[in-house]
């Protein structure tokens, strides 16, 4: 087997993947601050450009560890039943706050953009930046974004949402699960979502409510945003 055919075989991309987020957990025991997505993403991408390793070779075998993404997000459904309770007793304060910062997002996406010089092109791609990874690109699709670029801005949103999340609503002074479980669901979607789960589950399943009733509601605000581009 060849260097090309070995690049290729799915096991390449599985492995590294295994290998990048091995490294990256032990960093995280060191640093706890940095998420290891985002350690590990940073050594996949260095190892890729440092032995100039096309994409299309890694992808081959990462695209079979995305698949497990489904099963794990059907698992954040298991807080959501136990918590089930108290999210209905809230849930129209929920539902106001999620529909508020998913409004807020997408205006201040459009104003960092606007403010920075950005094009038509970037602006569209970075408004759905705070929705999961599957909504977000279709959003982008329709309206006539850079899906790859959408991609890349939504997991950076999920793993600057989850490193710095908590500790900017605590400075701020909310400290309860609710509020911080809501704001980082509408705000990091499922990587803010798993950060929290490590530490609280009542925050996790907040967030992990949040996350999807964000994603349902921003699909609905961007109706006349699309009529707008349209």
């Amino acid at each position: 087997m060849n260097t090309s055919d070995w690049l290729m075989n799915p096991m390449f991309g599985i492995a590294l993947s295994v290998v990048a987020y091995t490294a990256a957990q032990h960093i995280h025991k060191r640093w706890r601050w940095l998420h290891p997505l985002f350690v590990c993403s940073g050594l996949i991408i260095c190892i890729l450009l440092s032995f100039r390793i096309p994409y299309a070779a890694y992808k081959v075998g990462a695209d079979l560890i995305t698949l497990l993404l489904g099963p794990a997000t059907v698992a954040l459904g298991v807080p959501l039943y136990k918590h089930a309770g108290l999210i209905k007793k809230h849930i129209t304060g929920i539902l106001i706050a999620v529909t508020m910062g998913s409004l807020t997002g997408i205006v201040c996406a459009a104003a960092l953009v606007g403010l920075l010089g950005g094009s038509r092109e970037i602006l569209l791609s970075m408004l759905p930046k705070s929705v999961s990874s599957p909504i977000a690109l279709e959003i982008s699709r329709h309206l006539g974004g850079l899906p790859e670029l959408t991609a890349v801005l939504t997991v950076l949103t999920g793993l600057f949402g989850s490193m710095i999340g908590r500790k900017l609503l605590t400075w701020l002074g909310w400290r309860d699960s609710l509020s911080i479980g809501i704001a980082v669901g509408t705000a990091a979607h499922g990587i803010g979502t798993a950060r929290l789960l490590k530490d609280s589950e009542e925050e996790g399943s907040m967030s992990g409510f949040s996350m999807g009733a964000a994603g349902i509601i921003t699909s609905i605000l961007f109706i006349p945003v699309y009529w707008w581009f349209s």
